[in-house]
């Protein structure tokens, strides 16, 4: 598979059978890399994800990010507006035995109610970052670690950040009101 970075500014379009016999295909814009399992347990590590915590993983993929999580007990949702990455998602819960503390929702992420969230997970493309990020300043309550894969938030300093396989890990943390 080609590296994330030589996708940056492609604009992939998902068109599934049903799409093509039905409303116009979905947009996506970010291509899908999965992240490398030491990445993820890294994002898990630097946002001290326990069994307590909520993470919501926004553009989940096949959902690792989710299913690591659950390992570690905590609960999880995953969300991606692509239905085949959702499908797969759900098979690798099952997979790994977590159902009980993971579900998936196919579904725009900047309509998503995220407010349940204590950690937020994302690799998404700078823009989609920097678009994302006053929602969640809005829904999130004081204290929710936000963990992003290879990009920052523009000008949100991040409060922690690690290098892990050549990629930077950032952490940020919602701050009152």
């Amino acid at each position: 598979m080609m590296g994330f970075h030589r996708f940056l500014g492609v604009l992939s379009v998902l068109v599934s059978p049903a799409a093509a016999q039905g409303p116009a295909p979905v947009l996506i814009n970010a291509p899908y890399v999965t992240s490398p399992d030491r990445v993820v347990s890294a994002m898990l590590q630097l946002a001290g994800v326990t069994k307590s915590d909520t993470l919501y993983d926004l553009g989940c993929g096949d959902g690792r990010i989710v299913v690591a999580a659950a390992k570690l007990g905590a609960h999880g949702v995953g969300i991606d507006i692509n239905p085949e990455r959702i499908r797969e998602a759900r098979a690798n819960v099952r997979k790994a035995g977590v159902e009980a503390l993971a579900r998936f929702e196919a579904g725009d992420l900047f309509d998503a109610n995220i407010s349940a969230a204590t950690v937020i997970t994302l690799y998404l493309l700078p823009d989609l970052n920097l678009r994302l990020r006053p929602k969640l300043m809005k829904e999130l309550k004081p204290g929710t670690r936000v963990v992003s894969h290879a990009f920052d938030m523009g000008d949100w300093i991040a409060e922690k950040k690690r290098i892990v396989q050549g990629s930077p890990i950032y952490l940020w943390t919602i701050s009152p009101k």
